[in-house]
Parts: structure tokens; C-alpha cells; sequence
């Protein structure tokens, strides 16, 4: 049996985006759909008491309201759902080790002070076994698309068509990840869209550099080193997506700065995240951190080791 798409959903306008973005996604990777939701967690309740009954009844109308969406909005979708009991964070991540794909919510506050992304799902970033995605609410299948006349214009085509927006990896060129580049990639194919690739590099002390480092050259030439370090890092994935478009991106700056940039147009941004314990608990690292508060459209970070 296919491992889901699985998306966790409490009843939150942002959690029926995540159900309706992963309706989508489950569709595009020919897989099933699995509306979660999991219950509040009274380790002292009796079974079976008002209250759990009330907790249950209450499920179900999350899930109820979350399937009339995906119904909706997506009717090709093979959906299931199911309800367990939390701790929330507890079981999300024992979803995830039996996901292809775990979808959460998160919820909007200004351009300005960022996106508000709780606990529950920062614990789950941090130690899922799968990709985790968090969708915004507000999140629609159009916003996947560029409008018709930008497209025309960068890509010659019809009018009236439209062309799926980029798909954007962070990646670091120094310690590349193949689970990360290969969702990047996928996820790239499964869309018919571009993948920007995107590795920012800053100038190192004086004391971080050793002999034939390249921060010895002028910055034009740096950039240029870097630029084929990164080409000969992906050349091996290019030879085994030759459908996908790639467009590599340089730039001097902090990793955080331009991948929030670079994601401004983009339909998802693709981050690492490397599997850790960590002595002060579950953390992400600090650009994964900065991205996933500030970043409008659909962030996806890959664990790896």
C-alpha cells in the first residue's frame, strides 16, 4: 500500500489550506490522502466519559468540513481520515513515520512582523522523519500559477496559458543534501515548473581561510567558483531530470535574506534540515528558523542526516 499524503487538521482556516494544498500534492504524486486530526489528551479522563465523547463529535466535524473542502477543490483526490489521541506533537510525528508527506498550518500575522508558526508544529519540523510542509492560510491552487500575462512574457507562450511558479531549494553547496535535492527536484518534474537553485555565500574572516581557498580571489571571481562548484554538485541530478528547467543562483548575501527574496515569486521554497539531538531539545537550524516565519508561500523542509 502507497504511503499518504497526510494532513493534520484542528479545525483552523489554516489547517483546511493544508488539507486543500495536500489534496493537490497527494494527487500529483498518485498517492492517497489522510485527514488527521488528533484529539485533546486527558491522561487522568476515563474513557468513553462526556467529555471524550464531546471531543470525538467534535473531530469529526473538523474532518467532516476538511473533506467537504478537498472534495471541492480537488475531487480526483483518494481521501481518508482518522482520528487519534495527542499529544498533538506526539502524534504528528508518529503520522509522519508512516507518511510519504505530513502537511501542517500555519498562521499569518503581517508582511512585516512574519508568520506565527506554533509549538506543535515546530517540534514536528524538528523531529519529523519525513518532508513537512506548512501551508499558510489563504493558500489556493491559482497561487501556484503565474499570472497568464507574466508567463507569456518569460516564456513565449500562448496567450491565455499560464506557467507554474518556481520552485526554490536552499541549498548549501558545501554540505549538499540528496534527499533534499532530489524532493527539489521532484517536486519540480511534478509540476512542470523551474527550480531556481539557490546557494548564498558570504566573505569569510581572515581566520577561515586556508590555502587555495577561493575567498582569496576578488568577489566577481568568487562568485563565479562558487557558480561551478554548484554546477558540478548538480550535474548528476540534472542528467536524471533532464526535463526539469534549473537556474542556479549565487548571490552574496545571508542564506536567510535571499532565500525570503527569491521565495517572494515562488509557488514553494525546499529547505534541509539536519536530523539532530540537540542537549537544550528539538531545534531547527537558524536560516530553516528565519524561512519558515517570514516565507508566504508553502515551505517544505526535508530531514536528512
Amino acid at each position: 500500500m502507497l504511503t499518504p499524503v497526510t494532513a493534520g487538521v484542528d479545525g483552523s482556516a489554516e489547517s483546511f489550506a493544508a488539507a486543500e494544498w495536500a489534496a493537490r500534492e497527494a494527487v500529483r504524486r498518485e498517492r492517497p490522502l489522510l485527514l488527521l486530526h488528533a484529539r485533546n489528551w486527558h491522561p487522568h479522563r476515563a474513557d468513553g466519559g462526556p467529555a471524550d465523547a464531546a471531543q470525538r463529535q467534535l473531530a469529526r466535524q473538523y474532518l467532516r468540513r476538511a473533506e467537504e473542502r478537498v472534495r471541492r477543490a480537488c475531487p480526483a483526490a483518494v481521501l481518508c481520515d482518522e482520528q487519534v489521541e495527542g499529544p498533538a506533537s506526539v502524534a504528528l510525528l508518529n503520522a509522519a513515520d508512516r507518511a510519504d508527506l505530513l502537511v501542517l498550518g500555519s498562521r499569518g500575522l503581517s508582511g512585516f512582523t512574519g508568520f506565527l508558526v506554533g509549538s506543535v508544529a515546530l517540534a514536528v519540523v524538528a523531529k519529523a522523519a519525513c518532508p513537512v510542509v506548512l501551508v499558510r492560510a489563504g493558500e489556493e491552487a491559482a497561487d501556484e500559477h503565474l499570472p497568464a500575462e507574466a508567463g507569456d512574457a518569460e516564456v513565449g507562450s500562448v496567450s491565455g496559458r499560464t506557467r507554474q511558479r518556481d520552485v526554490v531549494l536552499g541549498l548549501d553547496a558545501r554540505d549538499p543534501s540528496d534527499e533534499v535535492i532530489e524532493f527539489a527536484f521532484e517536486a519540480a518534474r511534478l509540476r512542470g515548473a523551474r527550480l531556481r537553485i539557490l546557494y548564498a555565500w558570504q566573505e569569510p574572516s581572515a581566520f577561515e581561510l586556508g590555502p587555495g581557498d577561493v575567498a582569496l580571489a576578488d568577489k566577481p571571481q568568487q562568485a563565479r567558483e562558487w557558480r561551478g562548484f554548484l554546477t558540478a554538485v548538480l550535474q548528476a541530478w540534472r542528467d536524471k531530470y533532464p526535463e526539469v528547467e534549473v537556474v542556479e543562483c549565487v548571490p552574496q548575501d545571508k542564506a536567510s535574506t535571499a532565500l525570503i527574496g527569491a521565495a517572494s515569486a515562488a509557488g514553494l521554497l525546499v529547505v534541509g534540515h539536519r536530523l539532530a539531538e540537540r542537549p537544550v531539545g528539538p531545534r531547527t537550524g537558524p536560516v530553516t528558523h528565519a524561512v519558515i516565519h517570514h516565507v508566504g508561500c508553502p515551505v517544505a523542509v526535508v530531514p536528512h542526516t
